[in-house]
């Protein structure tokens, strides 16, 4: 099924997928950035609580429970990665609400951008636990069986190769298949309460496949810095 985007209207653009998604997250990050300095506002104000429901609260209230998230999942020393897993969790949902929009196409609806975002996300736990145990960090591969070492070497070796495309084809497939099935539903049911129905539900798919994709990767960096094994 071919659907229309508004970018294909952009001379050069065309059907170039890559480029209009560029083009329309450019255009997101410069709104989201206006909007959230007006929002939040300046000097004290900016560190204040919001007294009223707005975005200030919803974007504060979203923070506050990544923070809990993470303190659940790492422990003690999960604050300190509170600005990466927002920053992740933020994207991949930003990205997965532009396929709500008509006209529109997600970045997540792109096998390209998921698995990279799964590569992204291979390579910084890895780090992390290098930069934590050092050479130290093979022993995790090895299991706590001299005997069965290299066995375990091979098999946890392919799991960490695995980690990145499960998570990339878990987002891409979930994503695809919510809004192909929120396209279809809106063609055959032309009403106008009916197709709000299907917004909330696809609504709640884009939050949680990007709660999914962040709490999986606390999950490998929590594992990769982890002192028990």
């Amino acid at each position: 099924m071919v659907h229309f985007n508004w970018t294909e209207l952009i001379p050069g653009v065309g059907e170039n997928i890559h480029v209009a998604t560029l083009i329309v997250a450019s255009i997101l990050m410069l709104i989201m950035a206006v909007v959230g300095r007006l929002a939040l506002g300046r000097g004290e104000a900016a560190m204040l609580p919001a007294r009223s429901i707005g975005f200030k609260s919803i974007f504060e209230s979203t923070v506050e429970f990544i923070v809990s998230i993470c303190e659940m999942v790492i422990g003690e020393e999960g604050e300190e990665f509170v600005p990466f897993f927002a920053t992740l969790f933020f994207f991949i949902f930003v990205s997965n609400l532009m396929g709500l929009l008509p006209g529109f196409t997600p970045p997540t609806d792109n096998v390209n951008t998921t698995f990279a975002l799964g590569i992204f996300i291979f390579f910084y736990y890895n780090y992390l636990g290098i930069r934590e145990h050092g050479i130290g960090y093979l022993k995790q591969f090895m299991g706590p069986l001299v005997a069965l070492a290299p066995l375990m070497f091979v098999i946890e070796l392919v799991s960490h190769f695995v980690r990145p495309f499960s998570l990339g084809l878990r987002l891409f497939g979930n994503m695809v298949g919510d809004h192909t099935v929120l396209s279809l539903f809106l063609g055959l049911v032309p009403y106008y309460l009916l197709p709000v129905i299907f917004y909330g539900l696809g609504l709640f798919v884009c939050f949680m496949q990007a709660f999914v994709f962040t709490i999986l990767s606390m999950i490998y960096v929590s594992m990769a810095i982890s002192h028990d094994h």
